[in-house]
């Protein structure tokens, strides 16, 4: 009976979007998403999500200075750096390698880079989560990801890149949207906007359960934290927030 209900609804909300559909059908959606759409789009969103989790964010890169190396730097690589709404977090002096799948966040990344002076930027790569072959291994004190795992094509893959190239003693920050309670009436909506959420929004999944990937992966030590980030008319409250030391 709720599966029932799920596919009519989906259906319904497939009709709506059926203009996207049609696009992603020609071949025609997914460059013009990945070009114009999903960057103009995510700034919008980052604005609201930034200012909603802002006093997450301060509480969990409170302790990044912690993990500076033994020259006493700090060399971080951020994966899905997108427009840099995360630079402000970052204690100044920081080395800050930032990557990205999509190359398309010139404009907001130059502001937030313009806007952050305190931070020292190493390089720009475009790479994928799953293949940061262009990072040495060991090579960083502290990677950070926010927002991005629910998009990647391999969790799993994309943890053990973040492994290979912390330093041993390093640690993984993260803070994602996540599946809902699965008798909840959020997991009911979320399962319903799946199928055209994922093609709205570039590939991101809206019922992962990042936190058993993350207690799969081989961290040393693992805090985890289940919170609420409210964000109006979108499937996307629960989120998990902490970090793993390699």
């Amino acid at each position: 009976e709720v599966g029932a209900s799920i596919l009519l609804l989906r259906a319904c909300l497939g009709l709506l979007a059926s203009p996207v559909y049609l696009l992603a059908l020609l071949g025609l959606w997914e460059p013009f998403c990945r070009k114009v759409f999903f960057p103009f789009l995510l700034d919008k969103i980052c604005v609201l999500h930034d200012k909603k989790s802002k006093k997450h964010k301060q509480e969990l890169f409170r302790n990044l200075p912690d993990f500076r190396g033994p020259s006493g730097e700090l060399r971080l690589l951020e994966i899905g750096t997108g427009g840099g709404s995360n630079f402000q977090f970052y204690p100044p002096g920081c080395r800050v390698t930032c990557t990205d799948i999509n190359p398309n966040f010139q404009q907001s990344l130059s502001k937030n880079m313009k806007k952050n002076q305190h931070l020292h930027y190493e390089q720009f790569l475009v790479a994928a989560g799953e293949d940061l072959r262009q990072v040495p291994s060991g090579s960083v004190d502290a990677v950070v990801c926010t927002l991005v795992l629910c998009s990647v094509s391999s969790v799993s893959s994309t943890l053990s890149e973040v492994l290979r190239v912390l330093r041993p003693g390093g640690a993984f920050y993260f803070l994602e949207h996540v599946a809902a309670e699965h008798s909840s009436w959020k997991y009911f909506w979320q399962q319903v906007c799946y199928p055209t959420w994922k093609l709205v929004f570039a590939g991101c999944c809206l019922t992962r359960e990042l936190w058993k990937n993350l207690e799969e992966a081989e961290f040393s030590e693992l805090k985890i934290q289940h919170i609420s980030v409210a964000m109006p008319w979108m499937p996307v409250e629960p989120h998990i927030v902490g970090y793993g030391v390699k």
